[in-house]
């Protein structure tokens, strides 16, 4: 067939291929969903993923006033990152064959290194569990604080993962490496800059990590009014279009800002606003802490935004609220909010296995349309598609690299970061 990859092609491609499934860090951290790519073209490549579910227990024999209502939330997933990496090579070029696979292999080292940031930067972003330390990050003390913050709002101690920027996984390898506990671990740490598992996470190095700039405003306040809380749905009913879903991750409140302007990303804590376990709702006896992950109106000054999670009390009384109560009280109006990142810097994302997902796509260029079409999937499901075309007028020949995947966050409350030097 006359686009058909020769041989030498098809072996450069495998190559790359298995360069490519072991630099997708990214499937080894997060769970793989797979989906059907017949229904999510149907579904503009959305598809409604459930969240765990919380219950609730009654002590006694007797439960007849305790039947209430099982409220299953579900949130929007989609496959919407499509990358890729186009070459030209002339006839004079393609004399060299290494520099055709030099080429597969650098597109491989960025295709993967796509899917690694899109997965690190979602937790970044939308982690509501914000941990933050006044000097660097040196060590065991700094990760197991994030257990103790999972730990007490009632997440599973299964399954945990945590991402750490070079400087700071550095810093704590250095610090295990001093350590004469275990002589085999310190070596490792001492040798080859490697951490392992730290106080319940299974730590990997990130050669990128989201950063997190400064919070610079004076003062923040809430100034919806008193009933602020949130009172999570399934579904709203819609005229002319029945049920649609309902995403309960985030919420809209009004705030005032003075002296300055808050910003996508921006982590606060709510003044008398205490996180409660998630199963027992009992106090944990720490501030929640939220982020904002959209500026609505207002530019960022006094108007609305959007945070996660949202502010679930159990004021309202209904079955859904007590269900998926988040914290002790609502806070009144003129809450302070107090920012937490007060110092730019590099955070590193930590989560439980459940809170994010990776849904690998597939595309389907069509082989016989004029161009030679070669794909392969990686173990965990991530496709790489090499499509190649030439051109008669100037003999050169056109290559590229394709991926396309989506990185979901389930529950933005089994997810966070880990920032130091925030004094």
């Amino acid at each position: 067939m006359s686009n058909a990859f020769s041989r030498e092609e098809k072996v450069q491609f495998d190559q790359v291929l298995e360069g490519f499934n072991d630099a997708v860090v990214a499937t080894k951290m997060a769970k793989v969903y797979m989906t059907d790519q017949t229904t999510m073209e149907r579904t503009g490549d959305i598809i409604w993923r459930p969240q765990p579910y919380i219950m609730q227990s009654f002590s006694g024999n007797d439960q007849t006033a305790n039947f209430g209502d099982v409220v299953q939330l579900a949130v929007p997933a989609a496959i919407d990152s499509q990358y890729a990496v186009p070459y030209t090579l002339t006839a004079r070029e393609l004399r060299d064959q290494l520099q055709e696979g030099r080429l597969g292999q650098g597109a491989k080292q960025k295709l993967a290194s796509d899917i690694n940031i899109s997965l690190t930067n979602l937790v970044g972003i939308y982690g509501s569990l914000v941990v933050t330390r006044t000097a660097a990050l040196t060590g065991y003390d700094d990760v197991a604080l994030c257990d103790a913050v999972m730990t007490e709002q009632g997440i599973p101690n299964d399954r945990r993962v945590m991402g750490l920027n070079p400087r700071d996984y550095n810093n704590m390898a250095g610090n295990l490496a001093s350590r004469t506990l275990d002589n085999n671990k310190s070596l490792k740490a001492y040798e080859r800059a490697y951490l392992g598992d730290v106080a319940g996470f299974e730590t990997y190095k990130l050669n990128y990590s989201y950063r997190l700039t400064i919070e610079a405003s004076t003062t923040v306040t809430i100034t919806n009014g008193s009933a602020l809380y949130y009172t999570p749905a399934a579904y709203t009913t819609t005229a002319g279009r029945g049920s649609l879903n309902v995403d309960n991750r985030f919420q809209t409140i009004t705030i005032g800002v003075v002296g300055g302007t808050v910003k996508v990303g921006d982590a606060f804590t709510i003044a008398g606003v205490n996180a409660c376990h998630h199963i027992t709702k009992a106090d944990t006896g720490q501030l929640k802490t939220f982020r904002i992950v959209e500026i609505v109106t207002g530019a960022g000054g006094a108007g609305t935004v959007k945070i996660t999670p949202p502010i679930i009390s159990g004021a309202g009384g209904t079955d859904a609220e007590l269900q998926y109560k988040n914290v002790v009280t609502a806070p009144v109006n003129g809450a302070l909010m107090t920012p937490l990142n007060i110092a730019a810097a590099n955070v590193n994302p930590f989560w439980h296995g459940d809170a994010v997902e990776i849904l690998p796509g597939r595309l389907a260029p069509a082989p016989e349309s004029g161009m030679a079409v070669m794909r392969g999937t990686t173990d965990d499901g991530i496709e790489l598609v090499m499509t190649r075309q030439g051109s008669i007028l100037d003999l050169s020949t056109k290559y590229r690299f394709d991926a396309l995947w989506g990185a979901n966050m389930l529950n933005t409350e089994m997810a966070g970061i880990l920032i130091g030097g925030q004094a």
